[in-house]
């Protein structure tokens, strides 16, 4: 398994894809949240909090991740080595942790740079070091989170075609409709406690408490239950192959 995932990230930083993402991501962000005026502008808001860059982040991982877990089974499926792949001494499950972890490595490399952002606002708090860090640590834990679930979103939609392009609208879809799906249908169709609870199968919710810096232990296994049910779909599309 470790040997899948090093060649899984190996393959990544021998192409452009992960340079590519990492500058994507710090390019956009940098944009928005120091150059271009307007709401997300931090030295506008005058205020030592990365709440922009939180906000923003979900809507920029939500292209991004499609289009780094769009090849993880589709470009072997399309070449013909996911027959290769899977007669290696490794299970379904494995191959698709292997995986996951090495698209995920690549979000969160490319999450890594941000902390300039809390370096220079910590610089900047009048008085120095006036800003929020539990609550913006607590709000980075929920960043990990989402994008870790976006990045399972990705591979089980990577490990339902060979087509890159399908894999990515795919999971792009699937990915807003956890976002932000469940929550538009619950205030749209339905109120009181029904809402409440459907509001709650989606993504917003959650990611809305850890960006106040609140780790509940509900949320976190939200999360985690929601990644462990697409990497298992992904465990039973490998093995459908067999059937």
């Amino acid at each position: 398994m470790i040997q899948l995932f090093t060649k899984e990230l190996y393959s990544y930083f021998s192409s452009l894809t992960a340079y590519i993402v990492i500058l994507v991501f710090l390019l956009i962000s940098s944009l928005f949240l120091w150059v271009f005026p307007g709401l997300f502008n931090l030295p506008d808001t005058g205020y030592a909090s990365l709440d922009p860059l939180f906000t923003l982040a979900p809507w920029v991982f939500l292209f991004l991740i499609p289009a780094v877990s769009m090849r993880l089974f589709s470009d072997e499926k399309k070449s013909g080595t996911i027959e290769l792949l899977l007669t290696r001494p490794l299970n379904e499950l494995q191959i698709s942790m292997a995986k996951y972890l090495a698209a995920l490595s690549i979000v969160l490399f490319s999450l890594l740079p941000s902390l300039l952002y809390f370096f220079s606002l910590y610089q900047l708090g009048n008085p120095a070091g006036n800003i929020d860090a539990g609550g913006t640590w607590g709000s980075y834990i929920g960043l990990f989170f989402l994008a870790a679930i976006y990045t399972s979103i990705g591979l089980f939609a990577s490990a339902l075609t060979d087509n890159q392009i399908v894999a990515f609208i795919l999971a792009l879809i699937l990915s807003f409709f956890f976002f932000l799906g469940f929550e538009q249908i619950a205030d749209s169709l339905f109120t009181g406690n029904t809402a409440l609870i459907i509001s709650n199968m989606g993504i917003f919710k959650h990611y809305q408490s850890m960006s106040r810096g609140v780790l509940d232990l509900r949320d976190l296994s939200y999360f985690l239950g929601v990644i462990a049910v697409f990497i298992f779909g992904t465990k039973l599309v490998l093995e459908s192959r067999k059937w």
